[in-house]
């Protein structure tokens, strides 16, 4: 088994490609080895000192790290997702258990904006969603609400030093040139 490797805009998030399906659907977002109690993979992976966050994506596997070193952890960590896919354990104890793709849960709109959000959540899908996966991370629709759309940052997008930049930038301009009522895009 060839697992590859990516660095991604955040220094302290490396993107691992086992060449497997990691998730069927959704992604899974743990942020501390409590989390990681619904899969067995991120588990191995909160055994090694210095892990501080795994996400699942449809094909790879995000790691973030504390202040320890790439060279030290890199081997560990390819030797944990290696050991866990020639085990044949399931990377989620459960199919449902901790996939987030489309999860209406938590979201806060007012009623009357319901085409408005479509249009959000169609757009962060097609042109936002794929992007951010090549950088090993995910972001989702959290609310809308008097011209503010509010986002969740997943994996590599967490804490990254460029997800302003993104957000701002990116993001917030696709969204206002396409629907007219949104003003500013934030992170929570």
């Amino acid at each position: 088994m060839f697992i590859q490797t990516e660095a991604t805009p955040n220094p302290a998030t490396m993107k691992f490609l086992p060449g497997k399906v990691v998730l069927e659907q959704g992604t899974a977002d743990f942020r501390s080895a409590e989390d990681a109690d619904a899969s067995p993979l991120a588990a191995a992976l909160f055994t090694i000192p210095g892990v501080t966050g795994v996400f699942f994506g449809y094909d790879f596997v995000t790691v973030s790290k504390s202040d320890a070193e790439w060279q030290h952890l890199k081997p560990a960590i390819l030797g944990a997702i290696m050991e866990h896919y020639m085990s044949g354990a399931p990377v989620m104890k459960s199919a449902s258990a901790g996939a987030q793709g489309g999860s209406e849960e938590g979201e806060f709109f007012e009623p009357g904006d319901e085409s408005i959000v479509a249009t959000i959540k169609e757009l962060l899908e097609t042109r936002v969603r794929p992007a951010v996966a090549q950088d090993g991370g995910d972001i989702t629709f959290k609310g809308f609400r008097a011209g503010k759309v509010f986002l969740n940052m997943k994996g590599a997008c967490a804490g990254c030093p460029s997800s302003t930049a993104t957000l701002k930038h990116g993001v917030q301009n696709l969204l206002r040139h396409f629907i007219p009522e949104v003003q500013e895009v934030e992170a929570v």
